[in-house]
């Protein structure tokens, strides 16, 4: 393998913007679209939605339970529905209905968290949306797509019109640059960039944090292959395990709890290949509530900056 400088826009943008976008153009071109939402229609990027499609914007007020209860029986009745709501409320207050509804129903509900992680900052850990993928991960037959920038957001909306299923997009809301290398396919990570000595596995907003550090890490003499865990599930087991072949270490860097998210799913892949192959890793996230204070205060503190994440990768390699 080699490795190569990669491009990253120096320009940021929000991700909830080409959310809406995407989706105003699929509904105008199929009447199956429809949107459910929890009196979010302002946070959940809906108004142009509702302004375009005043009849196809399903308001229910703060009744997350009802919402998706909606958004399945609008499913049962053949439409595509857009279920959405700050991801904390969404997953947490209806995950019964989720996992009864959706996942073992097999209805192609798209549900769509906006502002996971911990990007409402100062709103404290009753708004930080850090467990749910821990929540979701435990249910069969739901896919969870994890876009790291606009293009893969509006990929990701495209593709559950085009092939409806059970679906999780986490819509993040901290701006984020263009990445490179954005073809969206079901089960796979992306390559964003080679190398032989340490493997970075970044998810959602971490993926250009991770991108910088692969570079400040060459500039100390190492080579850091750089993943793109756009699909949590399904997992791309492939990908991990040829990780662990292949490189000497590897660091998982997400924007949740490391203990049921990207991180565990990855250590369990390590722990199941050959002894050689279980090579060390490194998890960066959350392991507790994640307290009061701005959003960028917050990732400071669980390393998932440019420096943290290099930092891990040194630290693997040293054990």
């Amino acid at each position: 393998m080699t490795t190569e400088a990669v491009a990253v826009s120096s320009e940021v943008y929000d991700n909830r913007v080409a959310f809406a976008d995407e989706l105003i153009e699929l509904a105008e071109h199929d009447d199956r679209v429809v949107a459910v939402c929890n009196d979010s229609v302002g946070s959940s990027n809906l108004v142009g939605f509702r302004d375009r499609f005043p009849d196809r914007l399903i308001n229910v007020g703060i009744a997350e339970q009802d919402m998706v209860g909606v958004g399945a029986g609008l499913a049962n009745a053949g439409m595509i529905p857009f279920v959405c709501g700050a991801a904390p409320f969404l997953t947490g207050r209806s995950l019964e209905q989720i996992k009864a509804d959706v996942a073992y129903s097999q209805l192609p509900v798209i549900l769509c968290g906006m502002s996971p992680g911990v990007a409402y900052g100062e709103l404290g850990p009753t708004h930080h949306s850090i467990e749910d993928l821990s929540w979701l991960r435990a249910l069969p037959g739901l896919d969870i797509v994890i876009p790291a920038d606009r293009a893969q957001t509006r990929q990701a909306v495209r593709q559950a019109v085009e092939h409806p299923r059970p679906t999780f997009i986490r819509v993040g809301r901290f701006k984020v640059p263009d990445l490179p290398q954005q073809v969206l396919e079901r089960g796979r990570f992306q390559t964003m960039r080679d190398g032989v000595d340490v493997t970075i596995i970044a998810a959602g907003t971490a993926v250009s944090r991770a991108l910088a550090a692969a570079e400040r890490l060459e500039g100390d003499g190492f080579s850091a292959r750089v993943l793109n865990a756009a699909y949590l599930n399904p997992l791309d087991e492939a990908a991990i395990a040829a990780a662990a072949n292949e490189t000497r270490a590897i660091v998982t860097a997400e924007e949740a709890n490391v203990s049921g998210g990207l991180g565990a799913a990855v250590a369990r892949i390590v722990l199941e290949q050959p002894a050689p192959a279980r090579v060390p890793v490194e998890m960066l996230g959350f392991r507790d509530f994640a307290p009061t204070g701005s959003a960028g205060f917050l990732l400071e503190l669980a390393e998932l900056t440019e420096a943290g994440i290099a930092r891990a990768a040194l630290n693997a390699l040293q054990r």
